[in-house]
């Protein structure tokens, strides 16, 4: 299929940009053109462990359901994730949502809709849902981190963004600054769901996982208004070691 005349526009104006205005890398500061790390520091980011488990996306010796979602299975289906919250995955997703540094976004975007492309063999969700945030929390912010990585992503995916079905109306303390037992009871009954999802598959997009407990609580609210399947798609995950 031939480009149309407004993608050839694009792509003639974004080649004179990056020749007018080459990038240098967001890490080291090498010159790398057009893409947001240079090679080299693309190859230093934290992996995970090939092989985790397909739910929560801890490592497992044989990439099988770990013994935890065995024996408590979590209300989420499935968890990709791109990389371990180890530095400077940490540095950049914090640089986001604390320096409104949003220049990573269409980069963590771009890696997580080729990271689904690698790992899902299902179809396309129906629905992109980010992680919402209180009305007090997105006062304090000003912008919500997980709506602005699912904007790209959604685009990416071909899928739609949904932006209101849920809200989060009870403010809770800050996750990070709680110990991991005490999470999932802070994050208790902090969704309210206004959508009948019946039949829908859902992915839901946050930044960090950690001990799953806000997005354990979204899916287990999302189940209950009808949702069949609930996949998490984070930048990064806290591996327990950490």
């Amino acid at each position: 299929m031939g480009l149309s005349i407004q993608s050839v526009f694009q792509s003639v104006f974004q080649s004179a940009v990056s020749m007018l205005l080459p990038r240098d890398c967001f890490l080291c500061g090498a010159a790398c053109e057009d893409v947001f790390l240079c090679a080299d520091c693309s190859t230093r980011l934290p992996t995970l462990p090939a092989q985790c488990c397909p739910v929560c996306a801890l490592p497992t010796p044989m990439a099988e359901v770990c013994g935890a979602c065995l024996q408590h299975a979590p209300h989420f289906d499935a968890t990709h994730a791109l990389w371990r919250y180890d530095f400077p995955i940490d540095k950049l997703v914090q640089s986001i949502k604390y320096s409104h540094r949003l220049s990573s976004v269409d980069f963590f975007a771009q890696a997580m809709a080729q990271l689904l492309e690698k790992t899902t063999t299902r179809p396309l969700p129906d629905w992109v849902l980010p992680v919402p945030l209180s009305a007090e929390r997105l006062r304090e912010r000003g912008f919500n981190q997980s709506v602005e990585l699912a904007r790209p992503l959604a685009r990416a995916l071909g899928v739609p963004l949904e932006l209101h079905a849920v809200q989060r109306p009870r403010h809770t303390a800050p996750q990070a600054g709680l110990p991991w037992k005490e999470r999932a009871k802070n994050i208790r009954h902090a969704f309210e769901c206004l959508t009948d999802f019946s039949g829908k598959t859902v992915l839901v997009i946050d930044d960090v996982m950690t001990t799953g407990a806000t997005l354990n609580e979204l899916a287990r609210v999302l189940k209950m208004h009808g949702a069949v399947r609930v996949e998490n798609c984070v930048v990064a995950r806290t591996l327990k070691d950490d």
